[in-house]
């Protein structure tokens, strides 16, 4: 028996897939597909979290591009530079000061993006009947569980 996937709910082998409480024999399993599910709640509250967390990001280098514009041109009006560019140079290292705090919310985006915008639905055709195995918003997760069934259904194939 070779293990394919497996985690706290799903476990895909070479001769059975569990999920939801279901036990599927790969050798009754005919075909293998996904669908696009209806979308959740917590799909689109991490669509809006993703959008907010982009304008937080987003927000603080617009508004020091301004101050260093407004800075410019009132040191060009009154012909001071000395005070500007100390100015400038201050806001410069405080900015690269910063720039390791960029780490997590960053990483959050990255993993708002790894995890998708949809609710994905696994599907087989099972002793004639189609059979929903798996429902979840999580797509790294789907990817990883449909690809393992297919794999283990491909090799029973080969096996007959």
């Amino acid at each position: 028996m070779t293990l394919y996937y497996r985690d706290d709910t799903v476990q895909v082998t070479s001769e059975s897939i569990q999920a939801g409480g279901q036990l599927v024999r790969i050798a009754d399993v005919a075909y293998v597909w996904h669908a696009r599910g209806a979308t959740t709640m917590a799909v689109r509250s991490r669509i809006l979290g993703r959008g907010v967390l982009v304008l937080l990001l987003s927000l603080p280098p617009l508004i020091a591009l301004v101050c260093v514009v407004s800075l410019v041109w009132s040191a060009q009006d009154r012909g001071e530079w000395k005070p500007a560019l100390l100015v400038l140079a201050a806001c410069a290292v405080g900015a690269l000061a910063l720039l390791p705090f960029l780490e997590l919310p960053l990483g959050w985006l990255d993993r708002s993006y790894e995890r998708g915008n949809r609710v994905n639905e696994l599907w087989v055709q099972h002793l004639g009947q189609e059979l929903l195995l798996l429902r979840t918003p999580d797509a790294l997760r789907f990817g990883q569980i449909y690809r393992a069934v297919q794999r283990a259904v491909e090799q029973q194939g080969e096996h007959r």
